[in-house]
C-alpha cells in the first residue's frame, strides 16, 4: 500500500480519481482502508489549501433573514429594541454574547460566523 502525500494539484486530481474507484470498497478490507487514508489526506490537502472562511457576523445575519423571510421585528427579542438591531445591521453597535446566543440559539446561525471579528466593519464582540 504505496501513499505518498498530496503535495500539487495534480496529486490531488489523481488522488480523487483513485478515490472514486474505491468508492465501493468494503470496510476492512485493504481498498477500504486505502480508500480511508486517501480521503484522510485529500481532507488534509483541502483544508490547507481551500480554508473555509466564516461570514462577516453581520451577512450571516442579513443571510438568515433572507432565507427565512425574517424582518427586524423578528430580531428584536433576541437583540432588542428596533434601534439597537438596525444598528447591528448597520455595523455600528457590535453584538453581545447574549445576541450570539439567542441568534444561534433562535435562528440557527452557525455560532462561529457571529463570533468572528470583522476589521471591515469594525464589528466585534463585547
Amino acid at each position: 500500500m504505496e501513499i505518498r502525500p498530496i503535495k500539487t494539484e495534480a496529486d490531488y486530481e489523481a488522488t480523487l480519481k483513485e478515490i472514486e474507484g474505491l468508492m465501493s470498497a468494503v470496510a476492512d478490507s485493504p481498498e477500504g482502508d486505502r480508500l480511508d487514508v486517501l480521503v484522510t489526506l485529500v481532507e488534509a490537502y483541502e483544508r490547507d489549501r481551500y480554508p473555509m472562511h466564516f461570514p462577516d457576523p453581520v451577512e450571516a445575519i442579513k443571510f438568515r433573514m433572507e432565507q427565512q423571510g425574517l424582518t427586524v421585528d423578528d430580531l428584536v427579542p433576541v437583540i432588542g429594541r428596533k434601534n439597537r438591531v438596525y444598528e447591528i445591521l448597520a455595523g455600528k453597535r457590535p453584538l453581545t454574547l447574549r445576541m450570539i446566543e439567542g441568534l444561534h440559539e433562535t435562528f440557527a446561525i452557525p455560532a462561529e460566523s457571529l463570533l468572528k471579528h470583522s476589521s471591515r466593519r469594525g464589528s466585534h464582540v463585547a
